[in-house]
């Protein structure tokens, strides 16, 4: 905890050092944040049982910008754990920064977002009905304590670092290892871009193994539609030596409408010597989304997984998620 404490410090002493040399001022303004996530979702087959309304996560906080460029958030993530043994929600705090940003360069500090998949997730751009590939089989976290920096040193390339405590958001800090990331992010011509990212994660226990994750991204925007492919490779998950994990995600979506868009995704997961066997899986998804005006999404959509366990069923579901946000 003392090496978080020591590089929060040299942030804030960077972010004042900056201040000192620039007195222009803007008007501060703040907006809310609020987003939810819901669903209506039936099982077919295997899955026939699983039936329901389900509100899957709400975020509440605030964003204010103050002068000199410099911006505090908070937020609230309220939703279910996989820790505790009932159906109860549980709120965390989710996000808790101050970030300053001056000409190309960005700080931010405190209980940030990660960088390993927020590009990603970004470009996959539709959070609310699925997680993207490395979030939804747990490669790493979304967000954590510590200190990001990114700059952009032309309109084609920009870099960022990342430092943070390796447990996430939802548990205080245990161990003394740390998690470090870099990511590249090049644009060779507008709209397709590609991001590569390496991380370790110190253990802080001995006799267990540092994980490492390595990610390579390329997409390509255009106003009608959108494609994507990710490839993801997690040394010693758990910390576990020789635990690997391996998987890629491809997607897309076509814009059908001002308001609709079909979309369409597969994923494949697997491990080395089938260590996790009963969690490796393929998966596929194919639905439309419709706003509803500026606030409200509905997107309908068919969901298959094929696990790769000797003897299981593939299982099919139909969903209706829902997403309301500002």
């Amino acid at each position: 905890m003392k090496k978080i404490t020591i590089l929060a410090a040299l942030l804030a002493c960077i972010g004042i050092n900056a201040q000192a040399q620039d007195t222009t001022t803007t008007e501060p303004k703040g907006k809310a944040i609020v987003q939810v996530f819901g669903n209506f979702h039936a099982g077919f087959g295997e899955q026939n049982n699983d039936m329901g309304f389900e509100l899957d996560r709400s975020y509440l906080g605030y964003e204010y910008k103050l002068d000199d460029g410099l911006t505090v958030k908070g937020v609230m993530d309220i939703g279910k754990s996989k820790s505790v043994d009932d159906y109860h929600r549980i709120a965390y705090i989710k996000n808790a920064q101050v970030s300053w940003k001056k000409g190309n360069l960005t700080l931010n500090g405190g209980l940030i977002s990660t960088t390993q998949f927020n590009f990603q997730e970004k470009f996959w751009g539709y959070r609310y009905i699925m997680k993207s590939f490395q979030d939804q089989y747990k490669f790493g976290n979304s967000a954590d304590l510590g200190i990001s920096v990114a700059y952009k040193f032309a309109d084609w390339v920009s870099a960022d670092a990342i430092i943070v405590n390796g447990e996430g958001y939802k548990k205080t800090q245990v161990n003394d290892g740390l998690n470090y990331g870099l990511g590249v992010t090049l644009t060779p011509v507008k709209g397709f871009q590609i991001r590569l990212y390496g991380g370790l994660n110190e253990s802080g226990v001995e006799g267990k193994a540092n994980t490492v994750n390595m990610a390579a991204f390329a997409g390509y925007k255009h106003d009608k539609f959108t494609i994507g492919a990710e490839y993801n490779h997690m040394l010693n998950a758990s910390y576990a030596k020789g635990n690997d994990q391996f998987g890629y995600s491809v997607f897309g979506s076509v814009k059908l409408a001002k308001y609709a868009e079909l979309y369409a995704r597969f994923d494949d997961l697997y491990s080395n010597n089938d260590w996790n066997i009963a969690k490796d899986e393929r998966a596929a998804i194919l639905g439309a989304q419709f706003k509803l005006g500026k606030y409200v999404k509905i997107a309908p959509n068919f969901r298959m997984s094929m696990p790769k366990a000797d003897g299981s069923k593939m299982g099919c579901s139909a969903y209706v998620n829902c997403y309301f946000g500002f």
